[in-house]
């Protein structure tokens, strides 16, 4: 018998009999302990090129490639001859619109893939609102912020294990989220309504909610991260763009960023993802902490006692290769302490790197044995052994599910925040007479199409939409200001999302000078922001102002209910606006009466 399937044999019965450990990869039943006898023998089976390689993550975007296709060769090169240990599941970009996979193609390539693979993947998503961040058809829960704006942990307790459960049914089994970060910088181009506010007791409970609710379900057990260590919601640069400072003594540090962390090692967290960003008040250097031993081994591992597994954030990020090779991030994030390499630019190279590394005496093969450990027990606990395939004829049914849309509408109205309205222009008095001006990031977007629908299927007569993006011709801006000119009440409705490699969350082009040439007309003006919650500063003169804190469908149709008055106002700003609102802030509205 071959040697790998005798042992896989060995270690699905070993598999039912391991003790509980406080050290153990998973927190729930049955946890695997990366010293229990199964893995270490699956471990003593492996070279060292692949124990290596076992500790590397590489990206697809979960569409099936025709065979003889470039990127198929180049996962089969991945899977077949270097034996990665796992696989991301990133968005498309096509004509520069990012698109969702479908959830029958995500589950065939990642069939073919474990069919490919000697030993089971290990499959991630970035999960932060759920699957819909990156396959269609799934219930499309709202930005964290949106959350922390509803005030409602029980909601997030709730999309934790909802999203356990879709993530199971597409064939993923480490959830990328919940996001830990503490958004107390107004500039964050990345962070932003990813992070459910700033106020760190508050992030703290959302975190823990979710962690509690993945792990609430044995049956679709998943890996659960906390990110971006040490915390990423003060700074002002984008780690896709570039090295963020967070120059906070380590005094706030541990009153303000670390807080949720340490609230998800108690809450039994499986992994935390590092951050390339400088910490100078942990690491003096002007190095990234995913690469420094002080903020992965010092703080993380000794001083915070986390020993679950350690993931970088994406090594394709310029925080990262602007100042290191994919061969030397690889071996530094290694003596950091990190277990897992996420996206290196070249894993050839990585894995050389590695190798080169032992035989230099930069990292010794029981180093690297511990994190492959890590990563063995974690497949072993996820089940991966006994069941490394997607049940198709499953997937409509685990998909659709009524009841986590209603949750997610419901979390997505509770969250809608009036923060002032000057003349008691919200909700709309009068609604046939009144425009509204949509303005989108994208020329092909779906953005604001669900809003228009919600808002003509109650006016379809009268209510003049216009809707915007970018590339919009000045001449059609100039008449929009002329139509509002002749309206009793005009609505800016802005989408404002945090987007990798964008730099900024200000509105694009030529739209901030539309909306204040929108205000010089005296007419009554609201800015309705979908997403950033800090735009207002932008427009200091602006009437009202009303935020939604996510950019979905979902945030969509609340906007358009509470706009018209079908559903109360009763959100609560998780984060200050310097200069304008404080944390709590939100004006009360019920149900409006038209009669």
């Amino acid at each position: 018998m071959h040697r790998c399937l005798s042992f896989l044999l060995i270690a699905v019965a070993a598999f039912g009999q391991q003790a509980r450990t406080p050290t153990a990869v998973g927190t729930a039943t049955a946890a695997v302990s990366p010293n229990s006898p199964s893995v270490q023998h699956w471990l003593s089976t492996m070279s060292q090129r692949d124990r290596i390689a076992q500790l590397i993550s590489m990206a697809c975007v979960g569409e099936m490639p025709a065979t003889r296709s470039r990127d198929f060769q180049k996962f089969r090169h991945w899977v077949v001859d270097l034996h990665i240990g796992g696989m991301i599941v990133n968005n498309r970009v096509v004509g520069g619109q990012v698109r969702n996979a479908e959830p029958y193609a995500v589950a065939t390539f990642l069939n073919r893939m474990q069919r490919l693979s000697r030993i089971p993947l290990i499959i991630q998503g970035d999960f932060e609102r759920g699957p819909s961040m990156r396959v269609s058809g799934t219930p499309k829960f709202p930005y964290n912020m949106a959350y922390g704006a509803s005030g409602d942990i029980e909601a997030s307790r709730y999309e934790g294990a909802e999203t356990a459960r879709e993530a199971r049914a597409l064939g993923f089994h480490w959830i990328f989220a919940p996001d830990a970060d503490v958004n107390n910088n107004p500039d964050n181009p990345i962070i932003n309504i990813r992070s459910y506010g700033e106020d760190p007791q508050v992030v703290a409970a959302h975190v823990s909610a979710y962690i509690e609710g993945a792990h609430s379900d044995p049956k679709n057990r998943v890996l659960v991260t906390a990110k971006h260590f040490p915390g990423h919601g003060d700074t002002d640069v984008d780690s896709h763009l570039g090295l963020g400072r967070v120059t906070a003594s380590r005094e706030r540090m541990d009153a303000v960023e670390l807080v949720p962390f340490k609230a998800a090692i108690e809450h039994g967290v499986d992994s935390i993802m590092t951050a390339h960003l400088a910490v100078p008040s942990i690491e003096p250097e002007e190095i990234p902490a995913t690469v420094s031993p002080k903020v992965i081994t010092g703080l993380l591992r000794e001083e915070l006692g986390f020993k679950g597994i350690i993931v970088t954030d994406a090594m394709d990020m310029q925080g990262l290769t602007k100042l290191f090779g994919p061969g030397e991030a690889s071996v530094r994030a290694l003596e950091a302490g990190v277990d897992v390499l996420l996206m290196p630019t070249d894993p050839d190279v990585a894995i050389t790197a590695v190798v080169n590394a032992i035989k230099e005496g930069r990292l010794t093969r029981k180093r690297i044995d511990q994190s492959v450990a890590k990563i063995l027990a974690a497949k072993l606990h996820l089940g991966l052994l006994r069941q490394r395939f997607v049940n198709t004829e499953n997937i409509a049914d685990s998909i659709d599910n009524p009841d986590a849309d209603e949750r997610a509408q419901s979390v997505a109205n509770h969250a809608v925040t009036l923060l002032s309205n000057q003349g008691d222009a919200v909700p709309l008095k009068d609604p046939d007479h009144s425009c509204v001006v949509v303005l989108t990031e994208n020329r092909y977007s779906q953005q604001g199409r669900q809003f228009v629908l919600e808002l003509k299927q109650r006016s379809p007569q009268a209510l003049q939409v216009r809707v915007l993006d970018p590339t919009t011709p000045a001449a059609e801006l100039a008449d929009t200001v002329t139509m509002a000119s002749g309206c009793k009440v005009v609505v800016v409705a802005a989408f404002v999302t945090v987007n990798a490699y964008r730099g900024n969350v200000a509105l694009p082009g030529e739209f901030p000078n539309l909306v204040r040439s929108l205000i010089d007309t005296r007419v009554a003006l609201t800015l309705l922001s979908f997403g950033n919650p800090y735009l207002v500063r932008s427009f200091p003169n602006v009437g009202s102002y009303m935020a939604t804190l996510s950019t979905t469908s979902s945030s969509e149709i609340a906007a358009a209910k509470a706009l018209l008055g079908e559903i109360p106002i009763k959100g609560r700003l998780p984060v200050s606006v310097p200069g304008y609102f404080k944390v709590g802030d939100g004006i009360q509205k019920e149900v409006a009466n038209h009669d």
